[in-house]
């Protein structure tokens, strides 16, 4: 059966002979663009856009999410080697040349997992406690089901005294060493957030702990928050949150193949050995629900936490140690393992060189309704409107590349093995598209490059909302609302402030850190990057209760944000794909830099004193290419003759951005954005810079602002020299 939104669709879209209906009056309308940035004549564009935006089903939608999420299929097993089928046989049914392209990987499942209470007597606690709600939940109950742990900890046999830490924070550790809480030989309890997961055991091993337990606080995503599951959407006492742990912020991928793709005939002596990856973690870490945290929790001694520590556990959080003690006991079963990428190309019709890169990954911790499948259900129903465009004899421009990751929630690795692997063809990239959580709610969000902002501003004002007008519209709209929330809070002072200038003008859009696909593309390889998703209350990320029961009940019942985000997710490649001139905007790009370049001048003056490096050179740089990305956006709007030089100095600027690696970071080679050291998935900019400041390293701040003025320079020479 049509949905009804899609029925609203059609008429908007002058695709039903239907000019009216109650559904239309009830909604705004919706009015798509007749124009589009970077097309000279965008009248066979828009043409194409009609039939893609009708093809996407809610339905259709629905039965691929049922399909892929019908078993647990973790990275590497045989329930996951299924899903990569069923993408493929999508792929092949809508005219795609696709295969799968498998890699050899180094990774662990659990052999046994256990967490005891020794002391003091009569506090009991054995975890991890099965995952498990009263109410109906069909999947909880599965026997493939693994025991929760966290990807890429060592094995370990540990006994000692508990302390509470936080968030596993470098200020958190700090502060309690500051207390006088002796860390050394300790087992660390600190909760989910803030950080990348893999930043909190690499902190307490710099503080000497024997070994971290993480579990989820109710404050950040349980019963504090909301009814939990099954009567809300938050996470229930005994959901666990798993993940990887491995040091994404050193580089991501096989541990044993930074910068070189693991294909399975790769020699062994090509490989790092496993004891020497440097991404590897050193103490054993594992994660508890807050039903099993809670016994260590509430029998802490020691002085109180610091009251912005407290969490939302019915009792006073104490920081210890002691005198609770844990035995935690973690046999991890390493081997190598294979995994599965699904490749679906579209060669392009005149610059098929040019690849236009659009990906989602496919495994899961368990279930993985809403990370990731919602988004490889959009994103086959974005496949699947390509395959009607390929039935009417269209063909892109560029080459379209769609993939279906695998082992993403390992360590990105499907992703950067092919990124390594391809890195030539990637050279003439133009874009790399990501979409990891499609749908947790009904909120769109974005990040991006700053050359890219615009542009998925753009796209998403021509895409219907199921609130009626377009996706732009009810973004813009939930930003204003909430910008005029913060606006009139009153609660510091009875004083509100002005509006956020970036908001008033228009929709923001984030930056890229890590934590997804998009990395080894962007700060890798240069590959100007974009990554979208929809999100809402969202309390089972990474726990048995990510499943089709959840998702059908509190994501997206209807399917219609699914069928919004296939709709979104395919317009941003399709347009890409054709671009006469390509719709960068360096000058914005320029704009920002700057502003991170006055942070940085001013947190350097507050380390350095006097001694503070000048930040001249690097601002007159900042000019140059903002000058030169100004004069860009006038002669992309104008002209007339070929513009291919042009469109190559508008791909290459990105990549002009690359330098030989950060200071102990070599494989991150981008000067401008990199995930932190110790936040692992929120973006650094200027990397070099800033971390050289936060070290206090005043040789090392010099030397990377001279790095970074040199990168861009060549930014700016590379986009003067295609006008």
């Amino acid at each position: 059966m049509r949905s009804a939104f899609a029925f609203v669709l059609l008429i908007s879209l002058n695709l039903s002979p239907t000019a009216h209906s109650q559904q239309a009056t009830e909604k705004p309308a919706f009015n798509p663009p007749t124009t589009i940035s970077g097309y000279r004549d965008p009248a066979a564009e828009l043409q194409a856009e009609k039939t893609f935006l009708a093809t996407p089903s809610a339905e259709l939608a629905r039965e691929h999410l049922r399909t892929l999420t019908s078993a647990p299929h973790v990275a590497g097993s045989p329930e996951d080697e299924k899903t990569a089928e069923y993408v493929l046989q999508k792929y092949k049914e809508a005219g795609l040349d696709a295969y799968i392209q498998e890699y050899k990987i180094w990774m662990n499942l659990p052999a046994e997992i256990k967490v005891d209470v020794v002391a003091p007597a009569g506090v009991v606690m054995h975890g991890p406690s099965r995952e498990h709600v009263n109410g109906d939940d069909p999947y909880q109950n599965d026997s493939r089901v693994l025991t929760a742990y966290n990807a890429f900890s060592p094995s370990g046999d540990v006994t000692a005294d508990v302390v509470y830490a936080n968030y596993g924070r470098p200020e958190d550790f700090k502060k309690l060493k500051e207390m006088g809480v002796d860390l050394k030989g300790k087992i660390a309890i600190v909760r989910y957030g803030q950080n990348f997961r893999g930043v909190k055991p690499f902190v307490a091993s710099e503080y000497g702990c024997a070994g971290v337990i993480i579990y989820s606080d109710p404050w950040d995503d349980g019963y504090f928050k909301g009814d939990k599951y099954p009567q809300g959407p938050y996470r229930p006492d005994t959901a666990v949150q798993r993940g990887s742990i491995q040091y994404l912020f050193r580089y991501p991928g096989d541990p044993t193949t930074p910068g070189i793709a693991s294909v399975p005939d790769l020699p062994d002596s090509q490989r790092t050995p496993p004891d020497q990856a440097t991404d590897m973690p050193k103490i054993p870490t594992t994660p508890l629900s807050y039903a099993d945290a809670s016994p260590i929790l509430a029998n802490l001694g020691g002085p109180e936490s610091p009251r912005e520590w407290q969490g939302a556990l019915p009792f006073t959080y104490h920081v210890g140690p002691g005198p609770v003690k844990v035995h935690m006991l973690l046999k991890q079963n390493y081997q190598w393992t294979t995994i599965y990428d699904v490749i679906g190309m579209v060669k392009g019709s005149e610059l098929a060189e040019q690849w236009v890169i659009t990906g989602n990954h496919r495994d899961a911790w368990v279930y993985g309704a809403v990370d990731p499948n919602s988004g490889t259900a959009a994103q086959l129903e974005a496949v699947h409107g390509v395959g009607a465009l390929l039935k009417t004899g269209w063909r892109p421009k560029r080459t379209i590349v769609f993939a279906s990751w695998d082992a993403e929630e390992e360590g990105l690795i499907g992703s950067t093995e092919f990124a390594e692997q391809h890195a030539d063809e990637l050279r003439n990239a133009v874009a790399y598209f990501n979409m990891d959580v499609a749908v947790a709610g009904p909120n769109f969000g974005a990040s991006s490059v700053p050359s890219l902002k615009q542009y998925l501003r753009e796209v998403s004002q021509a895409v219907p909302s199921p609130k009626g007008g377009s996706v732009y519209d009810q973004w813009k709209a939930a930003a204003e609302k909430r910008e005029k929330e913060r606006t009139h809070d009153t609660s510091l002072g009875g004083t509100g402030r002005q509006p956020n200038a970036v908001v008033k003008k228009d929709v923001n859009v984030g930056d890229l850190g890590s934590g997804s696909d998009y990395t080894a593309f962007l700060q890798h390889l240069g590959v100007p990057s974009a990554d979208i998703g929809s999100g809402g209350p969202y309390g089972v990320y990474h726990s048995v209760f990510d499943n089709f029961a959840w998702f059908t009940k509190f994501g997206d019942p209807t399917f219609e944000y699914e069928q919004q985000m296939a709709r979104i997710y395919g317009l941003e490649t399709l347009r890409m794909a054709s671009e006469d001139v390509l719709p960068f905007d360096y000058e914005d790009y320029a704009k920002e830099i700057g502003e991170y370049l006055k942070t940085a001048e001013s947190k350097s003056k507050d380390a350095f004193g006097a001694k503070s490096p000048s930040f001249a050179d690097a601002q007159q740089a900042v000019l140059r290419f903002q000058k030169a990305g100004t004069q860009m956006l006038q002669v992309e709007s104008s002209v007339k003759g070929d513009p291919t030089r042009m469109n190559q100095a508008i791909r290459e600027t990105e990549r002009a951005f690359l330098i030989d690696g950060l200071p102990d970071r070599p494989w991150f080679k981008h000067a401008i954005y990199a995930p932190g050291q110790y936040t692992g998935y929120a973006a650094v900019v200027i990397p070099g810079v800033n971390e050289a400041i936060d070290k206090g390293d005043l040789a090392l701040t010099q030397e990377q602002l001279k790095v970074l003025t040199g990168a861009i320079n060549r930014a700016a020479e590379t986009l003067e020299k295609g006008m």
